[in-house]
């Protein structure tokens, strides 16, 4: 996960309101941002670190010694059960959204410079080449021995649409194991456990084309994660293009939406819909709304 183009760009994670002295913060760099942890409970940051660290260690498609690493690499792999469970997770998660959440887009952001950070705009020819790589239906489970398979050579996954928010909830159950009942996960997407000293946690929801906030919202026990164009993006022929893929047309997302915001009761939920709302434009969030519920979505369009 770190340094992938965050293909959630997320709220901006502005804590308001009077800072108590009961609340001990700290914060490093993690998951490719800077991830501040705010808790009353002094051993709530380590242990938030720890257990990020450690799913970060399997799941960063940059990191040589993942096991997605590995499986980029090698096109089939025995994994851990977590790992397994999550790519599990997104083809489910790509059969809901009609495609547009998918994981094995890693071949179109690596095309566009999004990886590399060697920004350009392909030929229709290259695109139609990498599509065919793409497609979670081209992704073998085999349950029995916990082994994935990419049925084409080349295919590659990224989790980047994902793997923060599964983090954070691996993070929060860690918490609770520990009877921490009380604290903020900031990482760009947010995770809320409890509540902020008895009210509830109250977080700046980001204006995509300004510096003003465009509101706030008040959670306790929910994750916010926001997808955008205003961060991760490039500019040519005054055409912006975003580093949030469409896996069925192979360019960036261009459905009219500047941000979406998604709260949902755990990480996993909020940070794969924020992407796939975001890819199929207003009007999908009533449909995706329904498929899971206890979730709340806020659309901000493009200005002309």
């Amino acid at each position: 996960m770190l340094r992938y183009p965050v293909i959630l760009l997320l709220i901006a994670t502005f804590i308001t309101g009077c800072q108590n002295n009961q609340l001990y913060t700290d914060s490093r760099v993690m998951l490719g941002t800077i991830l501040e942890v705010k808790s009353p409970d002094k051993r709530a940051a380590d242990i938030v670190f720890n257990e990020i660290n450690r799913i970060e260690n399997l799941l960063s498609k940059y990191k040589p010694g993942s096991e997605v690493y590995r499986l980029n690499q090698r096109g089939k792999l025995k994994v851990s059960p977590e790992t397994f469970y999550i790519i599990k997770k997104s083809k489910e998660l790509s059969t809901t959204t009609d495609r547009a959440f998918d994981i094995t887009v890693a071949p179109l952001v690596d095309l566009w410079g999004f990886s590399d950070k060697k920004y350009r705009v392909p030929s229709d020819q290259e695109i139609k080449k990498a599509l065919k790589l793409v497609g979670s239906d081209k992704i073998i489970l085999h349950e029995q021995d916990n082994v994935i398979e990419f049925s084409l050579p080349g295919m590659k996954i990224d989790l980047g649409g994902i793997a923060k928010g599964y983090a954070l909830d691996c993070a929060v159950k860690r918490l609770k194991e520990n009877n921490i009942a009380s604290c903020l996960i900031a990482a760009g997407q947010v995770y809320a456990l409890g509540d902020k000293l008895g009210s509830p946690w109250k977080i700046a929801i980001k204006n995509p084309r300004g510096s003003v906030f465009s509101g706030y919202l008040e959670i306790k026990n929910e994750s916010v994660a926001t997808s955008g164009d205003y961060e991760q993006y490039f500019e040519a022929d005054n055409i912006r293009y975003s580093h949030i893929m469409d896996p069925r047309s192979g360019y960036p997302a261009d459905s009219g939406i500047s941000s979406v915001t998604v709260v949902a009761p755990d990480g996993l939920t909020a940070d794969a819909l924020s992407t796939a709302v975001f890819v199929l434009g207003k009007g999908a969030e009533k449909d995706l709304r329904s498929a899971f519920p206890g979730t709340r979505i806020k659309i901000q369009c493009k200005t002309k």
